[in-house]
């Protein structure tokens, strides 16, 4: 005996059609995923690639530092990430700063790569687009400037 399939498909952003997420929509009922636990995992996908130093524009990361600095305040893992997310398919957008000194496209196509392959792999939604926005480059002289001065008296 078979099981009927779906004929429906989804078409990809390059043109090609792809059937749709298996195990989302069965005839058991329907998964649907929030767009902040999308916007979670992708975050953390994009900080997981080398020679990314950090997600956000200016004021996300500065209002970030500051969330930093309070006592039992966590990190905002979603900070500089955009997500769409429709019953099948996700769409995303990083801003994001990398290490002076790596090569931009490379880190973007790892990027790309690392957060469509933990999106679809965790959540079952096709990953349409990520689109990467680079806004700024950390130099190492960076660091030395947010370093806290030692105290004066002792």
């Amino acid at each position: 005996m078979s099981t009927p399939t779906s004929a429906s498909s989804v078409t990809t952003s390059r043109g090609g059609a792809l059937a749709a997420p298996e195990g989302l929509q069965t005839p058991q009922g329907r998964t649907t995923i929030a767009d902040g636990v999308v916007q979670k995992i992708a975050g953390l996908a994009a900080r997981e690639v080398a020679g990314v130093h950090a997600l956000g524009g200016g004021t996300a990361r500065a209002l970030g530092s500051l969330r930093e600095r309070i006592p039992g305040a966590s990190q905002s893992t979603g900070q500089g990430v955009a997500v769409e997310v429709g019953e099948t398919q996700a769409a995303i957008d990083l801003d994001m700063v990398t290490e002076y000194g790596v090569s931009i496209a490379d880190v973007a196509r790892a990027v790309r790569r690392n957060v469509i392959d933990t999106v679809e792999g965790m959540t079952g939604l096709q990953v349409t687009e990520v689109n990467v926005s680079v806004n700024d480059i950390h130099l190492p002289t960076d660091d030395a400037q947010d370093a806290p001065e030692p105290a004066r008296v002792q």
